[in-house]
């Protein structure tokens, strides 16, 4: 039997105004070149200045990760071929990352599990290159944005618990507004580094990597690709095959592919960035990030368990997503109540949700507050609960709010006691075989006659109102 060895690193471009070393627009554009400055184009004279906000929110994750930070901030070059960096180099963080030495516990399944951060540093994009069949254009939006990379140790031993891992600082991302970590424009791709060695081994089997993995589930195709592979090889008796590599993954295959062979990091030649000087990182800077650290998904997850006392599933449900957790604290904000605003938010709003695979909860037309109207229209007994079903339909298809669709359609309930009380007797009279039924022990037949109420009234009869008035009248 085999043991799968298996290290991440992930990068994840940051959210800012600019880029972090220019003063470029930081932004998706589908307009090539159109977020360019000198210096990203390498110009003879220009000189990059560290984007403040970036190196912020560098610190918030390393601190997050449970890294320790360093007394000062500074940067190298990576000299490696960059056909898509005009400069030839990398400016990125080698001999003192922003964090260094960290852990953060993940769920997997139910079970906890420590990772180990070997750092997290701060670094610069290169552009990106659309090739064809006889040559290759290069677009320089891309150079330059601010980059985020995460180097775990190789302590991860399944596909599952490196998705886990990854599901999780997706969600931090997220959550602390670093990033959006959207793959649709490119913003989250890993390096996934694989080998396998002999169960009762105490050592590593040679690693091979792959390069550039940008969505999840290619992630997991990948690792599950690479066992595969290299234990055949193995088992066969030709590991030796298993060299030190640097492989892509192919999504139509749905294999792995040699690229080159793997260079050292001595062989990318770091130095000390000169145009940069390296600087402090106070204590009083360290102390204003931790405070601005916000409620992050298992934090929301306990609260909304131990002080709105919904289930952990639904709680799962509504921090799975920021977006769909915001909304939802925006519904309390309003004065919802939880399990209601769960309700509608984990049913109706979600099922809107998943209906197309290109929209969020912000596409969805019903917004917070005409939630928390809708519920409030139900717990006033304006309307009943199938009516706000019903409201909830016509607000997407109408859109307009749950007020203007009950006064549209005539909606609102019903309580006058006079027309109620005509509809009583109407059923009551119709029904003497259930009302003897309901006497002879048949209690269920209350909900019958209730119902039949409800018929007549074409569903606009109060129905704690007819079912108080009913048992008077039956009793």
């Amino acid at each position: 039997m085999y043991k799968t060895v298996i290290g991440l690193e992930f990068h994840c471009e940051m959210k800012s105004h600019t880029k972090v070393f220019s003063n470029a627009i930081n932004g998706y554009s589908k307009l090539s070149n159109e977020y360019v400055r000198p210096i990203d184009m390498a110009f003879p004279g220009t000189l990059p200045v560290v984007n403040k906000t970036c190196v912020k929110k560098a610190i918030e994750m390393a601190m997050i990760l449970n890294c320790k930070i360093p007394e000062y901030m500074e940067f190298d070059r990576k000299h490696y071929f960059y056909p898509d960096l005009p400069k030839g180099y990398q400016l990125t963080q080698f001999f003192n990352p922003v964090g260094v030495n960290g852990k953060i516990t993940i769920d997997v399944n139910g079970h906890e599990k420590e990772v180990l951060i070997h750092d997290i540093h701060l670094e610069e994009d290169a552009a990106s290159l659309d090739h064809y069949y006889d040559t290759s254009n290069i677009d320089y939006n891309r150079a330059g944005v601010p980059l985020l990379e995460l180097v775990t140790e190789p302590c991860l031993y399944s596909a599952e618990e490196a998705i886990c891992f990854l599901e999780t600082i997706r969600s931090i991302y997220q959550y602390t507004d670093i990033s959006d970590c959207d793959t649709k424009k490119g913003q989250i791709r890993a390096d996934v580094n694989v080998s396998i060695m002999d169960e009762d081994s105490s050592v590593f089997g040679t690693k091979v990597e792959v390069k550039n993995v940008n969505s999840f589930d290619a992630i997991r195709q990948t690792i599950e690709y690479e066992i595969k592979r290299q234990t055949e090889l193995k088992e066969t008796g030709r590991y030796d095959e298993v060299i030190q590599e640097t492989r892509r993954w192919d999504d139509e295959t749905k294999t792995t592919v040699h690229m080159r062979n793997k260079a050292d990091a001595v062989d990318y030649k770091y130095f000390t960035e000169p145009n940069i000087p390296k600087y402090r990182i106070t204590e009083s800077l360290k102390e204003e990030i931790r405070k601005s650290i916000p409620l992050l998904a298992g934090e929301r997850k306990d609260k909304y368990i131990n002080e709105y006392h919904l289930s952990e599933y639904d709680a799962n449900v509504l921090v799975k997503s920021k977006k769909i957790s915001d909304y939802f604290e925006e519904c309390l904000s309003l004065g919802s109540d939880a399990k209601s605003a769960c309700n509608w938010i984990t049913t109706k709003v979600l099922s809107e949700v998943n209906k197309e695979d290109e929209i969020t909860i912000d596409d969805v037309y019903v917004r917070p507050n005409m939630l928390s109207e809708l519920i409030d229209l139900i717990d006033k007994k304006k309307i009943t609960n199938n009516q706000g079903k019903e409201v909830f339909a016509k607000m997407i298809s109408d859109h307009l709010t749950p007020k203007e669709i009950v006064k549209k359609y005539n909606m609102e309930v019903l309580e006058d006691d006079n027309l109620i009380d005509s509809f009583i007797e109407e059923v009551v009279n119709e029904n003497e075989k259930a009302i003897t039924d309901y006497h002879n022990g048949r209690t269920n037949m209350l909900d019958y006659l209730v119902g039949q109420v409800m018929k007549k009234s074409k569903g606009k009869a109060n129905p704690v109102m007819v079912k108080e008035k009913m048992i008077e009248k039956i009793k």
